[in-house]
């Protein structure tokens, strides 16, 4: 069995919880009420893409030759005020 990587992007909400985005499966997204979970719904919402793309015989992407990276910048005083961390 081959074992396939995927970047996952953790965003934490204003109500608490984090929405988990998949990149590189297009509208492979969800939610858990704490990091833990998170990454658990993740783990099980991959599954359920990529088992979804295997039966209708479409290809199977990965981020197998894919690097992370964040890029910080500062921002003017006023736009501070506008930017949800």
């Amino acid at each position: 069995m081959k074992t396939l990587n995927y970047n996952i992007i953790l965003k934490p909400e204003k109500d608490g919880g984090y929405t988990v985005i998949v990149p590189s499966l297009h509208g492979c997204v969800t939610y858990g009420k704490d990091l833990n979970q998170a990454k658990t719904m993740a783990e099980d919402a991959i599954k359920g893409y990529i088992k979804s793309l295997v039966k209708h015989r479409e290809s199977v992407p990965s981020d197998d030759l894919s690097y992370v990276s964040t890029v910080n910048f500062s921002v003017p005083k006023l736009t501070k005020k506008m930017v949800y961390a």
